[in-house]
């Protein structure tokens, strides 16, 4: 049962992140209260089992990116 302290206090929600390889195949799925420190993990509005093994759509990032586009050094003339 929850107490009454709990239920007055705002929590954290947690959110949902999708693991992205070079090509922007989803390889894993994950919901955490912060982003997880590894790069290649997104932000996604909702998990879902289906993405496994798929390129991940682009409607469903937060942040749509370019996959596969690393930003290039800026070169001195």
């Amino acid at each position: 049962m929850m107490s009454l302290w709990s239920l007055l206090t705002p929590r954290a929600r947690k959110r949902c992140f999708a693991l992205l390889d070079a090509s922007g195949i989803c390889r894993a799925l994950r919901e955490a209260h912060e982003q997880p420190g590894e790069p290649d993990w997104v932000e996604v509005h909702e998990l879902r089992s289906q993405w496994l093994g798929q390129t991940l759509p682009l409607e469903a990032m937060v942040a749509p990116r370019h996959i596969g586009l690393r930003p290039r050094p800026v070169l001195a003339a």
